[in-house]
C-alpha cells in the first residue's frame, strides 16, 4: 500500500510530500502551507474543466465517426466533410491577424536557430549530456560516425581517417569563414592584432565574424568565430595528439551545437506513480539548481559527470565575452489526458498529471530564476505542452499557468509555453491555438509520428489507410509542414519564438542525416530535433549553410504555401490491391516495432531507447512511434484488410524476433514461447483495443500494464 499524507483534501504519496517539502520548496520563498493549499485549489477547481475538455474530444470523435459511417458507400465529398467539421466546432473560423507579444524570451529561443535535443528526464546521464551538448567536437563527430561515408575502423586511432577529418573540417572553415587570399588549409599561424583576427597576416573576408579569443592574442589558445548567430571555436594545443601534428597547432574545431534541449516528462519516459515522478522531478531540480551529477564507469574508472561551466573569452574590443556552456532547457510536461496515482483528490481519484507537472516543474524552476548564471537570463520558465487538441485546450493551458504563477508569486507570463502541433484539431486551427496563448507562446513544432497517429484515429471510419511509408507521400503531410511554418511566421514568431521540426530517428545514420535534414532549416524552421549530442553537432553544420532568418524574412512576405483543403485530405489508401506478401510485411513491421518498444517500457521502465527495427536498423522509439504503429494495425483490423488471427500470428512471430534482438541483455525477459507476460499482453492491447483508445494514445494501456507489473514486483 502507498503511504499517503493528507494535504487540503489531497492524499499525496509520502515520497512526493518529502520531495516537495524537503527539496523543492526550500530556497524558493514559497511557504509549505501556501503551496499545498494553492496546489489543492488548482487540482480541485481545474480538474473538472480538464475532464470536460476530454469529453469534448470524445464527443467530436464520435460525430466524425458517425459522418464517415453514414457516407461510407459514397464518393468522398470534401466540401461537405469540411462544412460538417465546421458545424460541429472541430474546424473553427480564423480570426483577424495578430502578433504574439511573448516577452523576456532568451536568445537561444528567440534569436538563434539551431539544433534541439529531446531526452528523458528520468536518466540523469542523458540529461547532463544534452545540457552539455551546447558545444561539440566536429573532429570527434566526423571521425566516430559514418558522416564521411564510412564507419571508423576498429582498434586504435587511424591516422589516414584522422587526416580526412581535419581536411573536411578545414573545408567547412573555408566555406563559412573564408580568408582573404588564402585557405585555412595553408594557414600556419592565427593571431589577433588590434582586435582583428589574422591568419598568416590575412584577415577574414568578413572580419565581423571574429568574435573573441582566449589566451595570448599573439598565439591564442582558442579563437571564437560566429556565423548566422552560431559560434565556432578553433582550439590550438601543441601538446594535443592532433594539434602537435598540425601546422597551425589546430587541435579541434568545436561547434555551438544544441542551442536548446527539452527535458521530457512525457513521451520518452515511463512515469506511472510517485516513485517515477519523484525521480523525474529530482533530475529537473538538479538541472535548475545546477548541481545534478551522474556517475558512470569509463574505462574501468568511475567518472562523475556535471553541468558544464560558462566560458569567458576576450572580445575583439578587449571586453569580456561570457559564453554559455549549456543548452537552454525546456521541460516537457504531460498533456491533458493522463492521471497519476501519486496524488488522489478529495473523491479518491488520481489527479490529472498535467496539472501536477505544471505546478511542480514550475516550482522547481524558481531555483533557476534565483541564480545569477543559470538556465534563463531573462527570468523565464520554458514548458513544452504536448498533445493539445484545438484552441480551447491551449487556452486551458494558459489558464493553468496563470493559476500556477499566482500560487508561486511569479510575474504574469513568466512561464512560456511550447505548443506542439501534433494533433489534427490543432493543425487545422493553428492560428487560433497560437492566439489562445499569444503572451506565452515561445515554440511551435511539427511531429510526423503523433500527428499521423491522430490522423489515423480521427478518420478511423473513413477506410483503410495507406501503408506507413506511403502515408508520408500524401498531400496532407506537405501542407502540415508548410502551414506550421507559414502560420507561425504570420503570427509573429520570427525573433520571438522557435518554429521546430521533428526528430531524426536513426542515430547511427549520420551521413543520411547530413544529406536530408538540411531541408528543415531550408523550410524556415528555426530548430529541429536530433537524437544525440553527436547528431546536434553535425546538424549544426546545416545552420551555417542556411541562414534561417533570411529564409523566414522571405517567407513572411509571401503567401501561405499549404492549404487547409490539402491539410484535411484523408490519407486512406486509393489502391487496395496489396499482395499477401505486402500486407504481411507491413503487419510484421508494425508488430515488431510495437513489441520492441513495449517490452522495454513495461519490463524495464524505459520510455525511449534505440530499438532495432525489422531490418536491425536502430531507431529511436518513443510513445509517438508506438502510437502510429498500433493505430495502423487497428485500422487494418477494423476494415478487414487483415484478421485477428493473422495479426496475432505476426505478433507471436515478431516477439521471437525481438527476443533474439535482445538476447545479449541478461536482464531481458523473453516473450516467447509462452506469450503470457505482461509486456506481450500490453502490446496486444495496443493493437486489438487500439480503435477505442482515447485519440489512439498508448498511455492508458502502457500505464495500466506497467503499474500491474510493478505491483507484482512489490508483491
Amino acid at each position: 500500500m502507498v503511504e499517503r499524507v493528507e494535504k487540503y483534501g489531497l492524499r499525496v504519496a509520502r515520497e512526493l510530500v518529502d520531495f516537495v517539502e524537503g527539496r523543492a520548496l526550500p530556497g524558493t520563498g514559497v511557504e509549505v502551507e501556501a503551496f499545498w493549499s494553492g496546489f489543492a485549489s488548482i487540482l480541485h477547481e481545474l480538474g473538472p474543466e480538464n475532464r470536460r475538455l476530454l469529453d469534448v474530444r470524445e464527443e467530436m470523435q464520435g460525430k466524425i465517426d458517425a459522418w464517415h459511417i453514414q457516407n461510407r458507400d459514397k464518393p468522398h465529398d470534401h466540401e461537405a466533410y469540411k462544412a460538417y467539421l465546421g458545424d460541429i466546432g472541430y474546424l473553427l473560423p480564423e480570426g483577424k491577424d495578430f502578433q504574439i507579444d511573448t516577452s523576456n524570451v532568451d536568445p537561444e529561443i528567440a534569436e538563434v536557430p539551431g539544433p534541439q535535443l529531446v531526452v528523458p528526464i528520468t536518466n540523469a546521464r542523458y540529461a547532463l549530456n544534452a545540457a552539455n551538448a551546447r558545444w561539440g567536437s566536429l573532429y570527434d563527430c566526423l571521425y566516430g560516425t559514418d558522416a564521411m561515408g564510412s564507419l571508423p575502423p576498429s582498434g586504435g586511432f587511424e591516422r589516414g581517417r584522422g587526416a580526412r577529418v581535419v581536411a573536411r573540417a578545414r573545408v567547412f572553415l573555408d566555406e563559412t569563414f573564408p580568408i582573404e587570399g588564402t585557405s585555412h588549409c595553408d594557414v600556419r599561424r592565427y593571431r589577433v592584432k588590434d582586435g582583428v583576427l589574422l591568419a598568416d597576416d590575412h584577415p577574414l573576408v568578413q572580419p565581423e565574424k571574429f568574435s573573441g579569443y582566449i589566451g595570448d592574442p599573439r598565439a591564442p589558445d582558442s579563437v571564437l568565430l560566429i556565423n548566422n548567430g552560431l559560434h565556432v571555436e578553433l582550439v590550438f594545443d601543441r601538446a594535443h595528439p592532433i594539434g602537435s601534428r598540425d601546422q597551425a597547432l589546430l587541435a579541434d574545431v568545436r561547434l555551438e551545437s544544441a542551442m536548446s534541449a527539452i527535458m521530457d516528462c512525457e513521451d520518452s519516459v515511463a512515469c506511472v506513480d510517485a516513485e517515477d515522478k519523484v525521480l523525474a522531478y529530482s533530475n529537473w531540480l538538479g538541472l535548475m539548481k545546477g548541481d545534478l551529477e551522474a556517475k558512470l564507469d569509463k574505462g574501468g574508472k568511475t567518472v562523475t559527470r556535471r553541468l558544464a561551466e560558462d566560458r569567458v573569452f576576450t572580445a575583439p574590443d578587449g571586453s569580456e565575452r561570457r559564453m554559455k556552456g549549456r543548452a537552454l532547457l525546456w521541460v516537457r510536461n504531460v498533456g491533458h489526458l493522463m492521471t497519476n496515482p501519486a496524488i488522489l483528490d478529495r473523491d479518491g481519484n488520481a489527479v490529472f498529471e498535467g496539472l501536477m507537472d505544471a505546478a511542480i516543474t514550475t516550482l522547481i524552476s524558481m531555483h533557476d530564476l534565483k541564480r545569477e548564471s543559470g538556465n534563463s537570463v531573462k527570468g523565464s520558465v520554458y514548458v513544452v505542452k504536448p498533445k493539445m487538441h484545438g484552441p480551447e485546450e491551449v487556452a486551458f493551458a494558459d489558464r493553468i499557468f496563470d493559476r500556477v504563477e499566482d500560487m508561486l508569486g511569479l510575474p504574469r507570463h513568466s512561464v512560456k509555453i511550447g505548443v506542439m502541433d501534433e494533433e489534427r484539431r490543432t493543425s487545422v486551427n493553428l492560428k487560433e491555438c497560437i492566439r489562445a496563448a499569444k503572451s506565452r507562446v515561445a515554440f511551435i513544432n511539427t511531429g510526423f509520428l503523433d500527428r499521423t497517429g491522430d490522423e489515423i484515429h480521427t478518420s478511423m471510419e473513413a477506410g483503410p489507410f495507406s501503408r506507413k511509408d506511403f502515408i508520408k507521400r500524401k498531400p496532407w503531410i506537405g501542407a502540415y509542414e508548410q502551414l506550421n511554418v507559414d502560420i507561425g511566421l504570420e503570427c509573429g514568431l520570427m525573433g520571438r519564438a522557435q518554429i521546430g521540426k521533428g526528430m531524426w530517428a536513426m542515430p547511427d545514420l549520420m551521413a543520411a542525416m547530413l544529406e536530408q535534414k538540411i531541408e528543415h532549416p531550408k523550410s524556415g524552421a528555426s530548430c529541429a530535433w536530433v537524437p544525440s549530442p553527436t547528431a546536434a553537432t553535425l546538424h549544426a553544420l546545416h545552420y551555417h549553410k542556411v541562414d534561417v532568418r533570411a529564409v523566414q524574412a522571405k517567407l513572411v512576405q509571401g503567401e501561405r504555401r499549404g492549404t487547409k483543403n490539402a491539410l484535411l485530405t484523408i490519407p486512406v489508401a486509393q489502391f487496395r490491391g496489396w499482395s499477401k506478401e505486402q500486407i504481411s510485411r507491413e503487419v510484421e513491421n508494425n508488430a515488431q516495432g510495437i513489441l520492441g518498444y513495449v517490452v522495454r517500457w513495461i519490463d524495464a521502465g524505459v520510455g525511449c531507447s534505440k530499438v532495432p527495427d525489422i531490418n536491425d536498423v536502430g531507431l529511436m522509439e518513443d510513445r509517438a512511434t508506438c502510437r502510429i504503429s498500433s493505430q495502423a494495425l487497428a485500422n487494418w483490423l477494423h476494415h478487414d484488410v487483415v484478421d485477428a488471427q493473422d495479426v496475432m500470428a505476426a505478433m507471436r512471430k515478431m516477439a521471437a524476433v525481438v527476443d533474439g534482438q535482445n538476447a545479449g541483455d541478461p536482464t531481458y525477459r523473453p516473450m516467447a514461447p509462452g506469450f503470457d507476460g505482461i509486456a506481450f499482453q500490453a502490446a496486444c492491447d495496443l493493437v486489438f483495443k487500439g480503435r477505442v483508445q482515447p485519440s489512439g494514445y498508448t498511455e492508458p494501456v502502457l500505464h495500466a500494464r506497467r503499474l500491474e507489473l510493478k505491483a507484482t514486483m512489490r508483491g
